[in-house]
């Protein structure tokens, strides 16, 4: 592969730092769903999310299976977190997102509203091409292999070579590279013998990855 034509970027703890608390706040706000709606006693919701995610990628689809939880009204509920207060604007994010020519798309098993508001609270909005989130995926959520070919044809992406996804999690990455795309994982543990490459921070991502400043025309297969 000579250039990448899509970039495929997770959202939550992978555009911005692990450390600044969303993530931590959107799993209260699940536990919160769990025992208030639901009437999970609270020394179980942990290990019962915990069961979920792992075993199904999302605590969502857990609890749709097992819960028949309407997907939209968790989702408004869960990502109801202060943003605004957890997330600062990233100007060098930015500067390295636009000065790249592949199409840069959020693939995330969060809500749209969700992305929405970190991608403006970060200052990237004008740097991003697409939004694919858990909606659009028929919340076929990753690490499910149907979540990746969904993901490529929402991004009108026939050649999964063309790609290049960044996640924070190995066990999201996996099936993607299963499928032929180069794989990036954000981690301070910068090996990882199944991933491509490793980074500390997306905003490093230009200058580990080689060619990423090399797009492909549509169409091209690289």
């Amino acid at each position: 592969m000579t250039g990448y034509r899509t970039l495929l970027l997770d959202l939550d703890d992978t555009l911005y730092p692990s450390t600044c608390g969303l993530w931590q706040a959107i799993g209260d706000r699940i536990l919160a769903f769990m025992t208030e709606r639901l009437g999970i006693p609270a020394d179980k919701a942990d290990a019962l999310r915990a069961e979920y995610y792992h075993a199904y990628g999302t605590t969502l689809n857990g609890l749709r299976i097992h819960f028949q939880v309407d997907p939209h009204d968790y989702l408004t509920f869960v990502h109801n977190v202060p943003v605004i207060d957890l997330l600062q604007p990233d100007p060098k994010l930015r500067t390295m997102l636009a000065n790249l020519p592949q199409k840069r798309v959020i693939f995330t098993n969060a809500s749209h509203d969700h992305a929405e508001r970190v991608i403006l609270r970060l200052g990237i909005e004008n740097v991003i091409d697409q939004v694919i989130d858990i909606i659009a995926l028929d919340f076929q959520n990753k690490p499910k292999p149907d979540a990746y070919k969904k993901a490529l044809s929402l991004a009108n992406e026939q050649n999964p070579t063309a790609c290049l996804i960044v996640d924070d999690r190995v066990v999201n990455l996996i099936p993607a590279k299963s499928l032929g795309m180069t794989t990036v994982l954000i981690s301070d543990d910068q090996t990882h013998p199944q991933i491509d490459f490793c980074v500390s921070r997306i905003s490093e991502l230009s200058s580990v990855v080689p060619s990423l400043d090399v797009g492909l025309p549509s169409g091209e297969v690289g």
